[in-house]
């Protein structure tokens, strides 16, 4: 019998993976629709697609993971175990690198720059997308393989490659196998975080100079500039804070098992590791006008079908 805590967080994470299955489902409907029918997309929503395809797999996984803990014993079998960890942590970090570069590409649309460099990024980054993609894949790859080369310490295995029941090793163990997946986590997370953060220091140093800059002035455009610096601001930040806090719970995850004694910190964290790619994805609609536009509309003939039946 699962002690109640850990049931209701399996009942909070349940409602935050329908959450994000709709909220990813939707940013990828919307764009892909939008892409068939006028034959062509903006880089942004190219974006978009791979990132809300990325959390989709994510929340698969989450799904996966909580089910394995503790309703079946498929994940006791060593080589399912590699696996599946190498599947997590690739989607996991190529959904990183996704956001990242979509906000680089929305600081690059947003701030002006004088420096050759930055020119340069701001002038080729659109075109640049399909090919930062396709690295973005190639590195999370590599930086999530090898944990198919690490042996899972969660279980005592025997040499026919089945774990033993009655062998676990405790949440609190560190071994050469915990630091070994803390290290790839740690390599595939840090460039990705360090680019995110460089750009919302961008962003916020933009808006105060062009706050400062048109102190004098009083008219639309400067309001509407200043809100859309505001929007992707407040937008990367939530970001941030969602993944670090994801990035937390699923390190405490990672070294836990089902058979750890703290049951609640192993719930609080299925908890917050489940909140970051659902809720992001709905901060996703709200910030992008397009989307928002979509959600109203679908909700409108909803609701109108609703009122007909």
């Amino acid at each position: 019998m699962l002690p109640p805590v850990l049931i209701i967080s399996m009942c909070i994470v349940a409602i935050e993976v329908v959450v994000g299955f709709m909220g990813n489902g939707f940013i990828t409907a919307v764009n892909s629709i939008n892409w068939i029918k006028s034959k062509k997309i903006s880089a942004a929503d190219m974006i978009l697609i791979f990132l809300s395809t990325s959390r989709f797999i994510l929340q698969v996984t989450v799904m996966m993971y909580i089910h394995s803990l503790y309703f079946t014993d498929v994940f006791k079998l060593a080589s399912v175990y590699k696996a599946f960890g190498a599947v997590w942590m690739f989607v996991n970090h190529a959904s990183l690198w996704f956001s990242t570069w979509l906000y680089v590409l929305y600081c690059a649309k947003i701030i002006n720059v004088t420096q050759w460099l930055f020119l340069q990024i701001k002038l080729r980054i659109t075109g640049m997308v399909p090919q930062l993609l396709l690295g973005s894949l190639v590195v999370s790859s590599v930086t999530s393989l090898p944990f198919l080369w690490t042996t899972p310490s969660t279980y005592l295995c025997s040499s026919t490659g089945n774990c033993r029941e009655n062998s676990t090793v405790h949440i609190s163990d560190w071994d050469s196998s915990h630091l070994y997946i803390l290290l790839l986590y740690f390599a595939g997370c840090f460039f990705p975080l360090v680019l995110s953060v460089v750009t919302s220091a961008l962003l916020i140093t933009s808006l105060c100079k062009h706050t400062k800059n048109m102190q004098c002035y009083v008219d639309s455009f400067r309001d509407s500039l200043i809100d859309v610096h505001l929007t992707v601001i407040k937008s990367i930040i939530s970001f941030l804070i969602l993944y670090l806090s994801s990035f937390a719970a699923q390190i405490l995850l990672t070294l836990s098992t089902s058979q750890s004694q703290d049951a609640v910190k192993v719930a609080v964290s299925l908890v917050v590791a489940g909140a970051y790619p659902s809720i992001h994805s709905v901060i996703l609609i709200i910030v992008n006008s397009k989307l928002k536009l979509a959600l109203r509309m679908f909700c409108q003939h909803f609701k109108c079908h609703l009122e007909s039946v």
